[in-house]
């Protein structure tokens, strides 16, 4: 099992249970704490974006709300008024140690445009070079998107695979991955997400939180695949990233994919939703997955969806099942009428196996 300290940079997601004492309140002693274990894993030349959760949570003590709204409009300001209180907190938290915090709010949008990718790298790279501390959080206050279907748990590996994290930690108040269906104790490695390991998931309860286990298991199959290792764990056991450094069993440690996929085509592989469909027939489906072959027009037996030059779009196999997702050279209508049939459609440098 590979340790913490021999990680370059990290991503540590902290969830609204780690951060909060109840609805609307902040657990300042906890953040405090948490501060000062960042500045020791920076001491130790360990890059650290923290991914933090709460400002729901705070927007909802502010307005007097018990309960998580499934109103869109009062979600949407339980995050606006609660980021600014976040944001300041943890700034209080880091000020002992000379220590500055950035804000970074994204959404989906955000990492579907490979520009905005890219400057999302470009910027976190620049604060870690200057001695900032990016804490990224999903701008709910206007993304109906992420607050109806997001977590961040998602958010933190889609972050960890962008920034080309070595290691993401996911902290919440619960110790890891239990084993509900032998001996109760959490498992303390994982080293290929299997449907048994996924089935050992469950939802939250909680009323500031969304996702519990079954986000977590997901955020840890985008990290892992990104070549990413996730370890999922108690924020509450102020001796947890010592435990770490030391190579101790603590929380679940997924293993990363050994042959994890390229920094330039991640942007690929993180896209969620395509905009059409290529099918290809057995043989061509193997040449892919067996080569990595570029895609050509004689390939493709059908094609579903009106996509643009340099789209997103899933490549299946005739009995639906998709095997990769691919940028394409042409769009839709050039590929249905192009005689050109031996055409390079997806370049195999822009194409991800699924």
């Amino acid at each position: 099992m590979s340790s913490l300290a021999h990680a370059k940079r990290v991503v540590i997601k902290l969830g609204t249970g780690v951060l909060t004492s109840g609805i609307g309140d902040l657990d300042t002693d906890q953040i405090n704490t948490l501060c000062k274990q960042v500045i020791e894993l920076r001491s130790r030349g360990i890059e650290v974006v923290l991914v933090s959760s709460g400002a729901i949570g705070l927007g909802m003590g502010k307005l007097n709300l018990e309960e998580r709204p499934e109103n869109l409009a009062q979600l949407q300001a339980c995050a606006s008024v609660g980021q600014s209180i976040l944001i300041n907190t943890w700034q209080n938290g880091f000020d002992p140690h000379g220590t500055t915090v950035a804000q970074i709010l994204l959404t989906r949008e955000d990492l579907r445009s490979r520009n905005r990718h890219n400057a999302i790298f470009n910027t976190v790279e620049c604060l870690l070079k200057s001695g900032a501390i990016p804490i990224v959080n999903e701008n709910d206050s206007v993304s109906a998107a992420e607050i109806k279907f997001g977590d961040n748990d998602t958010l933190s590996a889609l972050v960890a695979s962008v920034v080309s994290a070595d290691m993401l930690l996911i902290l919440s108040n619960i110790p890891g991955l239990i084993d509900r269906r032998g001996s109760g104790d959490v498992i303390h490695k994982v080293e290929t997400i299997t449907p048994d390991i996924e089935a050992m998931a469950d939802g939250t309860t909680e009323a500031t939180s969304v996702g519990g286990m079954t986000s977590k298991i997901t955020a840890a199959k985008i990290a892992c695949r990104a070549g990413c290792e996730v370890v999922i764990g108690s924020g509450k056991d102020e001796l947890f990233f010592a435990k770490l450094l030391s190579k101790k069993a603590i929380g679940t440690h997924f293993l990363a994919n050994p042959e994890p996929i390229m920094p330039h085509k991640r942007w690929i592989a993180i896209q969620d939703s395509t905009d059409g469909t290529l099918t290809v027939n057995d043989s061509t489906a193997e040449s892919i997955v067996q080569s990595n072959s570029n895609l050509l027009i004689a390939d493709i037996t059908n094609t579903d969806g009106n996509f643009s030059k340099n789209s997103i779009v899933s490549i299946c196999k005739n009995n639906g099942s998709i095997i990769a997702q691919g940028q394409v050279e042409l769009n839709s209508l050039a590929v249905k009428n192009n005689p050109l049939k031996d055409k390079v459609l997806v370049h195999r440098d822009n194409l991800v196996l699924m």
